[in-house]
């Protein structure tokens, strides 16, 4: 019986999410499997990928052959690197601790380059959220200032109407008034001219 190690589909439509298995190569994809050794779901950003080192190895040596998208999962987890050095190890090229020791660094060189990447992925997006929120307030103010442009149009367009008819009531208000006549100097009565006391009426 040859043995594959492969990926067995789960998840809904459009978001899938794969379990890592050993299975019979007769089998269904997605049907009967030996054993299962890991997960990975690629919907995030990088892909989570959980697997059990010490299995997939095992199974290495007993002659499971990896599909390709299996041996490039297990190729980024260090399955191949660490099978590698117990083939070492087995030959007597070099001791255990020895290769458990270079397995070790390469997993710190790993994680810091996946840690470097989650870094720049989180900077990167924390920048595209500032220029999105700059973005948003440069229109806000646009429009603002334009709010505030349209407004004092408005307001420009309706004074002059009213400084016009205030203008118009107060000439109509002067033209109605009727002007303030001069009070008519007290008119002097005649003085009869009194006849002189000497003057004797003339004779007939």
């Amino acid at each position: 019986m040859s043995v594959k190690i492969r990926l067995q589909r789960h998840g809904k439509k459009g978001k899938p999410f794969f379990h890592i298995v050993a299975a019979d190569a007769r089998s269904p994809r997605d049907g009967k499997f030996i054993e299962r050794i890991g997960s990975y779901n690629p919907n995030t950003n990088p892909a989570t990928i959980v697997l059990d080192t010490d299995k997939a190895v095992t199974w290495l040596f007993n002659g499971a052959q990896p599909t390709d998208t299996a041996r490039a999962i297990l190729s980024y987890k260090g399955v191949l690197y660490k099978a590698h050095l117990n083939k070492g190890v087995k030959k007597g090229a070099l001791t255990q601790e020895q290769a458990d020791a270079k397995f070790n660094a390469w997993l710190d060189s790993k994680d810091a380059k996946i840690q470097a990447k989650r870094d720049g992925l989180s900077s990167a997006k924390e920048g595209a959220l500032a220029e999105q929120l700059k973005a948003e307030r440069a229109v806000n103010e646009a429009r603002i200032a334009a709010r505030a442009a349209a407004d004092a149009a408005a307001h420009a367009e309706a004074n002059p109407v009213v400084e016009e008819e205030v203008v118009a009531e107060e000439v109509v208000v002067a033209e109605e008034a009727p002007a303030v006549e001069e009070a008519p100097a007290a008119e002097e009565a005649p003085v009869a001219e009194a006849p002189a006391a000497d003057e004797a009426p003339a004779a007939e």
